[in-house]
């Protein structure tokens, strides 16, 4: 795992799946690999949490953001160099910090804010909450999904960021997602 949260650079063009939990956005990153014929990257916050939660039934706590930061860098630093044009990522560290200022009152660690400041991705596709709540383990806010989607939107839009957000159903959304990264690259 990255000790640091150094992005490598390379010749892809990186698209991310943005937005609030339960609304497809790894679905969508891997339907749209397969149809670009190219890699994309886990969210491995889910992985490390869904250990976490079968090992102890614990949930997150800030002791964990830092090596899921890590973790999430990580993959998308394996997978760079042999993407074929788009690296699709279920993720990143600005979803990571949006989420900690969400969930820990504006705080997330200064580490994490540079490093999803200082990442370069060419487009974001911001998922919207027109779909159903898919409860899981670590699924624990379906009441709020309005002000989270909201958070996230703002987000991008303070850093001046592109992005289109993507609604309607799984062939709706790979349809407007092909077609506008088709038009922009």
């Amino acid at each position: 795992m990255e000790k640091t949260l150094v992005q490598r650079q390379g010749d892809c063009i990186r698209i991310v799946l943005f937005g609030p939990e339960s609304t497809g956005k790894t679905t969508l990153a891997r339907h749209l690999a397969t149809r670009f014929n190219t890699l994309w990257v886990p969210e491995y916050m889910r992985v490390y949490l869904q250990e976490k939660w079968d090992i102890a039934a614990e949930k997150i706590s800030k002791e964990d953001l830092l090596p899921i930061a890590r973790g999430q860098i990580a993959q998308e630093n394996t997978r760079v160099d042999n993407a074929n044009k788009f690296l699709f990522c279920d993720t990143n560290l600005l979803e990571i910090q949006v989420y900690c200022e969400y969930y820990y009152d504006g705080w997330c660690p200064e580490e994490i804010k540079e490093a999803a400041s200082d990442h370069t991705y060419n487009f974001y596709f911001l998922t919207d909450i027109d779909v159903p709540w898919q409860p899981d383990d670590l699924r624990d806010r379906p009441n709020d999904r309005s002000t989270i989607f909201s958070n996230f939107e703002i987000a991008l839009v303070e850093r001046n960021l592109p992005y289109a957000i993507l609604t309607g159903s799984l062939e709706q959304r790979i349809n407007t997602a092909t077609q506008t990264l088709r038009q922009l690259f």
